[in-house]
């Protein structure tokens, strides 16, 4: 495993297990368990997922097999919209995700989106990690303009800004911002969220079969060498080994300018965030005739 380190001096580790729709409390579980078994330590979940318990109890699960200790694992959530609407409402949205985990901490906390009143939960993040109850603070679905004003304004910069990178979604100048301001990218989709098609690419293909490896293991490892830290998905025990076989080999600088050219920019097809509807969405509006 290859770490970065945050702008608190944490460690953080460069590929983690996601439970994004892995709603199944057990499947989720055993998921999470396979991933630690596995070599994983950075594991993501988020309050809006439902299963902030089921990531609980793999962890206490995992730690009392021997597996690992609680200090060898990164654990993280996120506070979502409806928990934004004011300092108070985050405060007890931080407490909620620790009380439904079961855990004394987590070793990082992001605001979801950049919606609703995300300065004052802000502060109740910035309160909560004074306290020692999350290790690590950020956000997510931040924009290089939003960081940008985000950043200037906070008492305590976001350590992390997770958002949708890959081949597909590049998004060069957003990690120069985030570069600027210290801020660590983690990319959430980082095999394209099943909307592209690079297992029928032959650029990918080649530089896989080159390297022996398979075409995600070829973009995980695009993503780690740009040092952005990736975070995949699966449920099936054989994706899950093979997502986290990156370690032994590296990509060329040509390699890398390759895959980089895939870049499609902003298509809006996962979560569209500059569609008043989605936004609409997210804060729960109902939308009238």
């Amino acid at each position: 495993m290859e770490y970065s380190v945050l702008s608190n001096n944490l460690r953080m580790p460069m590929m983690g297990f996601g439970v994004f729709k892995v709603t199944d409390k057990e499947e989720c579980k055993q998921s999470v368990l396979s991933a630690i078994r596995t070599g994983y330590r950075l594991i993501d979940t988020a309050a809006v997922y439902g299963n902030e318990d089921a990531v609980g109890e793999a962890v206490r699960e995992a730690i009392a097999e021997g597996l690992c200790t609680r200090e060898e694992l990164f654990i993280t959530s996120k506070l979502w919209v409806q928990d934004m609407a004011s300092y108070d409402a985050a405060k007890a949205g931080i407490a909620a995700s620790l009380e439904k985990s079961g855990l004394d901490y987590f070793d990082l906390y992001l605001l979801h989106q950049a919606m609703r009143d995300y300065f004052s939960a802000w502060r109740a993040l910035e309160e909560a990690y004074d306290a020692g109850k999350l290790k690590a603070i950020g956000v997510s679905n931040f924009y290089a303009h939003v960081l940008t004003n985000f950043c200037e304004t906070v008492r305590i910069r976001p350590m992390v800004n997770q958002v949708e990178l890959h081949p597909y979604f590049a998004q060069p100048d957003a990690l120069e911002t985030m570069k600027h301001y210290h801020v660590q990218p983690e990319a959430w989709a980082p095999l394209g969220g099943g909307r592209h098609q690079p297992y029928d690419d032959e650029l990918l293909q080649g530089i896989a079969a080159a390297h022996q490896k398979t075409i995600a293991q070829v973009v995980l490892r695009w993503n780690v060498q740009r040092g952005v830290t990736v975070i995949p998905k699966s449920t099936r025990q054989q994706r899950i080994e093979e997502n986290f076989a990156i370690w032994d080999f590296a990509l060329s600088e040509a390699e890398m300018t390759q895959i980089a050219a895939l870049d499609l920019g902003y298509v809006g097809e996962a979560v569209k965030h500059f569609n008043p509807e989605f936004v609409r969405g997210c804060l729960g509006v109902k939308i009238h005739d």
